[in-house]
């Protein structure tokens, strides 16, 4: 009979346990993410325009264009292929 009561109180306490654990994960878990929204900005996706070219990239293209010819150099247009 001692045996028994001893393998279900160390059930019950393994039980407890492991239940602790997963609710301390669940929470730190929920922190973490309310954390991140809260702090760390979504970056911004760049939608594609013409030809499948963003602006943002067409504005990056003719900076790097014009840096390149000392500002004599200019895009017309961008073709993606």
């Amino acid at each position: 009979m001692e045996n028994i009561q001893l393998g279900l109180l160390l059930l019950v306490v393994g039980l407890a346990t492991v239940f602790l654990i997963l609710v301390i994960v669940i929470y730190l878990g929920k922190g973490l993410i309310a954390f991140v929204n809260k702090f760390i900005p979504e970056e911004l996706k760049s939608t594609p325009t013409e030809n499948g070219v963003s602006d943002r990239v067409k504005r990056i293209i003719a900076a790097a264009v014009s840096e390149a010819t000392k500002g004599k150099g200019i895009v017309s247009t961008i073709e993606k292929r």
